[in-house]
């Protein structure tokens, strides 16, 4: 059966930077379990799974935007020092768990500190850069009644 939205999918797979680096993979750990649809992949992703049945394997390069978003100015911002506790160590490169106003955990990367505000990078690190999505499909089955 092919993946559609709403599948169980299991799966492995890899994400590498346009120089090889892997920036994540599960093919030397457990494999990925899913409902296709459910927010566990970005939509860039999700989209280059539809179709695959299990024991394909597929490589897709992936432009800029079309996984992760373009990168976005906005993400970039400065917060006051005084919103962090005063024994956290707040060095450049550092990633900090924040919570949204929506109650949404998200990470922010320190770039910047100085005596009254950090700045700070919200974009995911893979925003705007091409990715290669390697995926082998180990399973795929139907969604549960009442989905499709």
């Amino acid at each position: 059966m092919q993946i559609t939205f709403g599948s169980r999918v299991t799966l492995h797979f890899a994400l590498r930077l346009a120089d090889g680096m892997t920036a994540e993979s599960s093919f030397d750990d457990e494999p990925l379990s899913f409902v296709l649809g459910d927010g566990t992949l970005d939509k860039g992703l999700e989209l280059a799974l539809v179709g695959l049945v299990s024991g394909d394997r597929q490589t897709l390069t992936l432009m800029p935007g079309q996984a992760f978003g373009m990168r976005d100015e906005a993400a970039l911002q400065r917060v006051p020092r005084a919103h962090f506790p005063d024994d956290m160590s707040l060095e450049k490169g550092r990633i900090i768990g924040f919570t949204g106003a929506d109650g949404e955990e998200l990470a922010g990367a320190i770039l910047e500190v100085d005596a009254d505000y950090v700045k700070v990078d919200f974009n995911h690190p893979l925003a705007g850069r091409e990715i290669e999505f390697e995926v082998h499909v180990l399973a795929v089955e139907d969604p549960p009644p009442g989905q499709d």
